[in-house]
């Protein structure tokens, strides 16, 4: 059992410790742990029942095995800002947020109802327009907004469904109720995260969690899959294809992006996946291009079309509005809803919800004011000091270089400064009620520590007007800066909702499945997964070569001046070839020292060289465009192996120079790294179409510099010195095979054997060929066999008595003409792969599959 720091009696009452480490929270504050009396709450009381006076002593060790957890699964959230950041581990407390069941009805309720409520809202807007007609809503605040989308004007989805996942974002004030400080309409976020907090969380408390009798989330997530079925035009009896569209690695949340698509079992792409042909939408694959009936997307809504929208756009899809709007496929959610995030639309919800349901929200919203009205500016500003200052348009804001403040933060001087601003451009500014958000208890040095916290909710269409809410969400609390987002120091808390009813078991599992639905179940291998799948075969395979290659080098430049000058230079020049150090640089028998240290500092360059680290770093952000087709081990591998060479790197002598000595211990290490990399490569993915262009682009990889190494070294007659017969060896990684045969005995005939005809070997030209044929023969049709053609199968080789017959000059002509022209073909092999499979520019590659 871990221990926290104190001792615990085993028949002290739990409840009554739990009080003792309670930390007091701020004023002004609810706290969600203890009640007015002092006392805990209930849901707590259970709590700490089940967790048990011995309990406290092994939080410590569960919150070790959380951040395990978190580290294993790769569970991420990325930071991207001018001040610095990038890939960090995902942030998550031990201590649930607990949500009683009385007031999650409230919540479902209200939730499901504002759902409804902007639904319509986005109906109108697009529709008739009666809101803006009879002043219900500004014109000039709907038509001011960047996210309001005049190409959609007049579009209805055949369901009549615009938004099928809503979050809301709410906040408990100081007197135990809910509020709604905002939603997120385009492409909610915190859905992923929300599944995983509870998968590790739950499984630290296990009894507690069955006790207090949690519903569960599995079912919530059913549905939406169920949803995006059903609102797909498939048409007839036709499985639809749906896939969840993502802005790609550096997106802040692509982990979840990952997750939900793994989760859910539809296809994760990328824009660049996707192509519109006739106004309907089609994925990428290797089979040719597949009909795609639904988008889950992850990308605002300005990025999803250059065409009609945001002209710079990268990420979208050319044409996807246009498919929109002929009903060809269903966009979830729906373009357009960018206005309805804005702070100023929450005022005038209520009397909406009157005009068009007559009915009065349930869950109630802050008083807001936008102050592009000039009756609201001028009730709003005189109380500036309790407001909190938000942008209208978060986006324009953004560009303008400002963001949410609360004013009772700031001084007497920024004060009267935000109020200039605000009367300068009133329409950029919304005025909003200061709420002091409730606090949370979490677990920091053995105390029960408060955060202030925010609950996210989520709203899932189902059709006829009905709204799912998932029993749950995503809870952020406060970091130091006590500000709750996730970007500034943040963290989050498992969501726990309590039921007086039946525990939902619903499991995403589906029931009996037929033989003709697993085979449909299988995900389509998108021509970009697979592009960089092929060159994850190849950056790992260049990367061992050319570990073995400058590990060989720097042993030969170290032995003594009795090493062949013809044969460093010849090992210098495969360097070269394989680009582990730049051309140009002294040979070792012109400038030996200068060659050695250019090609240890090469070793660790990952921008002008194109070397070793150049590989590695190539191979990691390969990876990081596919994760979600990696295993976390496998991803975290790669990742440890590029961390070892930057850290072999930092850790060079005080002179930031690394010894000889230094490098080949750290080629070593890479060796096994990249050992474990390729064994990950070969026995942890499943044998689908992208594993086999990986082991294609392994193979051709192979192909090229193998027969590269034995071009230079027989047209240099090196490959028959001892030496060069050993480095030969060294490079083909067949040391062990050749001593096993022919012990120390050297002979061209038995090396041009092993290395080029022998089928038994995985680094020879034949073998390598062999594999090639094999692997192209599975791809599509009809290009494997077009492919084929390339590679002229082992048995038209050469002999091994012509390869080795020397001609009157000495050379093996047979021999190098061989290997010359095996080069030549494993390059434009690679070329017609990528043009077929990758970039799709052959025009017989254009197959169409409804």
């Amino acid at each position: 059992m871990a221990n926290s720091g104190f001792q615990v009696d085993s028949g002290a009452d739990p409840r009554a410790i739990a009080l003792d480490l309670a930390r007091p929270s701020g004023d002004g504050h609810y706290d969600e742990l203890r009640a007015a009396d002092g006392g805990l709450r209930p849901a707590w009381q259970q709590f700490f029942t089940h967790l048990g006076a011995t309990g406290f002593a092994d939080l410590d060790r569960r919150a070790a095995m959380l951040a395990r957890q978190i580290r294993d699964d790769g569970v991420t959230y990325n930071v991207y800002r001018a001040s610095g950041g990038g890939e960090r581990p995902w942030s998550l407390d031990l201590l649930p947020l607990i949500v009683g069941a009385d007031e999650w009805a409230l919540i479902e309720r209200g939730a499901a109802q504002r759902a409804r409520l902007l639904n319509a809202v986005m109906r109108d807007v697009y529709g008739p327009q009666r809101l803006l007609r009879e002043s219900f809503l500004p014109p000039a605040l709907v038509y001011g907004q960047p996210g309001y989308l005049r190409p959609l004007v007049g579009f209805t989805p055949a369901d009549g469904i615009y938004l099928h996942v809503i979050a809301f974002d709410l906040a408990r004030g100081t007197d135990g109720a809910w509020w709604l400080i905002g939603n997120r309409t385009q492409a909610p976020s915190g859905l992923g995260y929300a599944l995983q907090n509870r998968m590790i969380v739950s499984r630290l408390f296990p009894e507690a969690f069955r006790e207090l009798r949690v519903q569960r989330l599995g079912a919530s997530f059913r549905r939406l899959l169920e949803m995006l079925y059903r609102g797909s035009p498939a048409g007839g009896d036709a499985t639809p294809r749906v896939v969840l569209l993502t802005p790609g690695p550096h997106s802040e949340t692509y982990f979840e992006h990952v997750y939900l698509a793994r989760y859910l079992g539809i296809p994760l792409v990328e824009g660049g996946d996707l192509t519109v042909r006739e106004e309907r939408v089609f994925l990428k694959t290797l089979q040719g291009l597949e009909r795609v009936h639904g988008i889950l997307r992850r990308l605002d809504d300005d990025y999803c079309d250059p065409l009609e929208l945001r002209s710079d756009s990268a990420l979208g899809v050319p044409g996807l509005l246009q498919a929109i709007r002929a009903g060809q496929v269903m966009v979830a959610n729906g373009l357009g809803s960018g206005f309805l995030e804005s702070p100023a639309i929450a005022g005038f919800l209520p009397a909406i919800a009157q005009r068009l349901f007559g009915e009065k929200l349930a869950l109630p919203s802050l008083a807001s004011w936008w102050c592009g009205e000039a009756a609201a500016l001028a009730q709003a500003l005189p109380e500036l000091g309790k407001m909190v200052v938000k942008p209208t348009s978060p986006a324009q804001a953004k560009a303008q270089g400002w963001d949410t403040e609360v004013v009772a933060r700031l001084d007497e001087r920024q004060r009267q400064r935000r109020a200039e601003r605000i009367r300068a451009r009133p329409d950029d500014h919304t005025l909003q009620e200061y709420l002091p958000l409730s606090e949370v208890a979490t677990w920091r040095d053995g105390q029960l520590t408060p955060r202030t916290a925010m609950l996210r909710v989520y709203a899932v269409a189902e059709g006829d007007g009905q709204w799912h809410v998932l029993p749950g969400g995503l809870t952020r609390i406060a970091g130091d800066e006590q500000v709750v987002t996730a970007a500034r120091g943040g963290s989050s808390v498992d969501t726990w909702v309590l039921t007086s009813g039946p525990v939902e078991t619903f499991s995403m599992l589906p029931g009996p499945l037929s033989a003709a639905a697993l085979e449909s179940a299988r995900r389509p291998v998108t021509s970009r997964a697979a592009e960089n799948l092929f060159w994850m075969g190849r950056y790992a395979e260049r990367a061992e070569y050319g570990v073995r290659l400058a590990r060989s080098t720097l042993a030969l430049l170290g032995e003594d001046a009795d090493v062949p000058l013809p044969l460093l230079d010849t090992a210098a020049r495969l360097a070269v070839l394989q680009g582990l150090v730049p051309a140009g640089v002294p040979l070792p028998s012109q400038r030996l020292a200068v060659f050695e240290r250019t090609l240890i500092a090469s070793l660790f360059d990952e921008v002008d060289s194109r070397g070793v680290a150049f590989s590695i770093a190539s191979l990691a952000r390969a990876g990081e465009q596919i994760r979600e087709r990696l295993s976390a081990e496998h991803a975290r591998l790669i990742g440890q192996t590029l961390a070892e060479l930057r850290a072999g790197s930092a850790a060079a002598g005080a002179d930031g120079v690394v010894s000889d000595d230094e490098a080949v211990e750290i080629l070593q290490q890479l060796e096994l790294r990249l050992a474990a990399v390729t064994g990950a490569q070969a026995d942890r993915m499943t044998r689908d179409e992208g594993w086999r262009l990986l082991t294609i682009g392994r193979q051709i990889e192979r192909l090229v510099t193998q027969a590269g190494g034995l071009q230079m070294m027989f047209e240099t007659q090196q490959a028959l010195s001892g030496d060069g017969f050993e480095l030969l060896l060294q490079l083909a990684d067949s040391v062990i095979t050749y001593r096993a045969r022919h012990q120390r005995w050297q002979h061209p005939v038995a090396l041009v054997e092993l290395l080029v005809r022998d089928h038994a070997n995985p680094r020879s030209l034949a073998c390598v060929v062999r594999t090639l044929r094999q692997q192209l023969t599975q791809l599509p049709a009809p290009h494997g066999e077009e492919l084929l053609a390339r590679l002229p199968p082992t048995e038209q080789w050469p002999t091994i008595e012509m390869l080795t017959t020397a001609g009157a000059d000495g050379y093996l002509h047979t021999l190098l003409e061989l290997v010359e022209a095996i080069g030549v073909a494993g390059i434009g092999l690679s070329e017609s792969i990528g043009s077929r499979f990758f970039s799709h520019a052959d025009p017989a590659f254009h197959m169409v599959r409804a």
